[in-house]
């Protein structure tokens, strides 16, 4: 594995032909679909192919660079609809050429987990959480806690359990997580006991508990009083 430069060590002319060569990817990409495309509209996105070809072998800089256009691309001067209007499907395109660009980066899952998620379109939401579970699907033990906050967000925000029990099941079954907080460990118990289905949820917190994973006293305490709490609920 190559060892990756801190931005501040590539030099100041590279990040500026690269930002440049970018842009102009961008505007011919845009005037190339006419009166398709409106000026707020989110141009098409770069491949990853070319980000890397125009990164001079500085991929980690490149996707950087549309990683900060793509977020400040509601604030632009000509540009006056926020993040919240734009084309979603456009949108995971450029997340997902600056993800290929810079596999391990995880700054464009944070940003769709804590800003793209967050808009008050449901079916622009799920689009996004849907994306989240794609990475997840190709890099489980590094993307695990990325698909745990879209489990929160189609829990809380959607108030979808099935979909949240969905993306707790997959965490539970293809992550290994075994220094992962109490939180994400308990997470496909808990929405199921909020789905009503408490067997299934006092076996999973039964068989969290005899598995030895949970060391610390207080989360194993924390987690047998839900137990009882659960086999109380289920008269035994």
């Amino acid at each position: 594995m190559t060892e990756t430069r801190p931005l501040g060590s590539v030099p100041a002319w590279i990040g500026c032909l690269l930002a440049a060569a970018l842009a102009a990817q961008i505007q011919w990409q845009a005037a190339s679909r006419g009166n398709e495309t409106r000026a707020a509209d989110l141009p098409p996105a770069p491949s990853a192919r070319f980000l890397r070809a125009a990164s001079f072998g500085e991929p980690e800089l490149a996707a950087r660079v549309a990683m900060l256009y793509l977020q400040a691309y509601d604030l632009r001067g000509d540009n006056a609809i926020s993040y919240a209007q734009l084309d979603y499907a456009r949108l995971i395109e450029w997340l997902r050429a600056i993800m290929e660009t810079d596999p391990r980066s995880t700054y464009a899952l944070f940003t769709a987990a804590r800003v793209y998620t967050e808009v008050a379109e449901p079916a622009k939401s799920r689009a996004m959480l849907e994306f989240l579970h794609e990475a997840f699907v190709r890099d489980p033990d590094r993307c695990w806690p990325w698909l745990a906050h879209a489990a929160l967000v189609a829990k809380h925000r959607l108030g979808d359990l099935p979909l949240a029990l969905r993306f707790a099941e997959a965490i539970d079954r293809q992550a290994r997580i075994e220094a992962a907080p109490l939180w994400a460990k308990q997470m496909q118990a808990f929405v199921l006991e909020e789905m009503n289905e408490l067997e299934s949820a006092r076996i999973m917190l039964g068989g969290l508990i005899a598995s030895g994973q949970v060391q610390d006293a207080n989360e194993r305490r924390f987690l047998e009083a839900r137990l009882r709490a659960l086999e109380r609920r289920l008269g035994f």
